[in-house]
């Protein structure tokens, strides 16, 4: 294979769900020509405030702001019981303020050296499995706690009150079930300078603290004008020019650390599900089959093709933004693909402790699918 032919399969295998939706765009595009309605398939809103919210992750990330959020909460951890509820949680609640993906990135490796500093390696198997679900339930609950999130609450204009009756059910369940299996965990003392030893390791150290203070500044403002467009007060454009132009002059590196290919993929699903809409014999057809089974669908699209794209997918055909909000929130459980986020922690485990990928892999499907099973069964209940 020559040189190019490896770069393609490298880039198809890393980006495979931005290479579906693009072929899924362009395959449409044959079956209805672009024509005149082509730009109105675009939520432009949805893609303007995710590059935003990027932004403004990445931005404190750099400045080491989670990293020193961990530290002082590990500080009341001193046994495995303490350090389970502790990082759990962690991830659990911050996962609805920066996004679930954001909250793996910055605590599973914290994690991990912990663990390896404590001489506990053999709790990063079950901790950072149960960081992941905690994080995919915790962005739940917020408009956003994830991209899927942001994209429904966007595309069907739901109420925050009537968002956040929705997701309270999931969320205050998923947080029972969490906290059930934290009690279960054996008590075993951890070194007491463990992490206290730990290198902030948060690539800012090059920033004068005066510029630290003007950046910090900065993402604040963005992260609450983003929030005011969440809310509908402000147009999108608003944060989104902030954003670029603030971060093109303060740290344009920042700008190199979005998700490009995140947004991307929504693009190549708007085209798709726009045109497909436009197919009678196919909308028909997907509408019947959404019909009444919203949460079942959604869950199942989203263990194949992993649920921010379910969600794109499958919105176009349903009014019932409540069921499919539901649906692709627990569709973020199960297979490994079903959240792009959960593949985050598994990365991390295969560069670590590459010998346990298999063990992460069983106990990773074992535990999501009962979490599924369980809400899943609520969901029917109240719904």
């Amino acid at each position: 294979m020559t040189t190019t032919g490896k770069l393609v399969l490298n880039f198809v295998k890393k980006e495979a769900v931005l290479c579906v939706a693009l072929l899924l765009g362009v395959v449409s595009m044959f079956l209805v020509p672009p024509d005149g309605e082509y730009p109105g398939y675009i939520n432009f809103r949805v893609l303007g405030l995710l590059f935003s919210l990027m932004v403004v992750m990445a931005g404190l990330r750099e400045l080491g702001i989670f990293d020193k959020i961990a530290h002082v909460m590990l500080e009341r951890a001193d046994n495995s019981r303490k350090l389970y509820l502790v990082m759990v949680f962690l991830c659990f609640f911050s996962a609805m303020l920066i996004t679930n993906d954001v909250a793996l990135i910055t605590f599973v490796p914290f994690t991990l050296l912990l663990l390896k500093m404590a001489e506990m390696e053999s709790l990063a198997v079950p901790l950072v499995v149960y960081e992941t679900v905690a994080a995919n339930l915790g962005s739940a609950l917020t408009p956003i706690g994830n991209p899927h999130n942001l994209y429904l609450y966007t595309a069907f204009e739901i109420t925050l009150p009537d968002f956040f009756k929705t997701m309270a059910p999931i969320t205050g369940i998923s947080a029972i079930l969490l906290l059930l299996c934290m009690l279960t965990v054996k008590k075993e003392a951890l070194l007491a300078e463990a992490s206290k030893g730990i290198k902030q390791e948060n690539g800012s150290s090059e920033i004068v603290i005066e510029r630290k203070g003007l950046l910090s500044a900065f993402y604040g403002l963005t992260f609450l004008l983003s929030l005011l467009t969440v809310l509908r007060v402000l147009p999108f454009w608003i944060p989104f020019g902030i954003a670029f132009l603030g971060t093109l002059l303060l740290r344009r590196r920042v700008l190199l650390q979005v998700d490009y290919s995140l947004l991307l993929t929504f693009v190549g699903f708007f085209i798709f599900v726009g045109n497909m809409g436009r197919i009678d014999v196919v909308s028909s057809l997907l509408a019947r089959l959404l019909d009444g089974r919203e949460i079942l669908v959604a869950f199942l699209a989203s263990q194949v093709i992993s649920n921010v794209p379910a969600a794109a997918l499958l919105s176009g055909f349903t009014e019932n933004a409540g069921a499919l909000l539901v649906g692709v929130n627990i569709g973020g459980l199960g297979t490994l693909i079903a959240s792009m986020a959960s593949l985050i922690s598994y990365k991390y485990i295969v560069r670590e402790m590459p010998e346990k990928k298999g063990k992460y892999f069983r106990y990773f499907t074992l535990v999501n699918l009962l979490f599924a099973a369980l809400l899943l069964l609520a969901a029917y209940f109240w719904m």
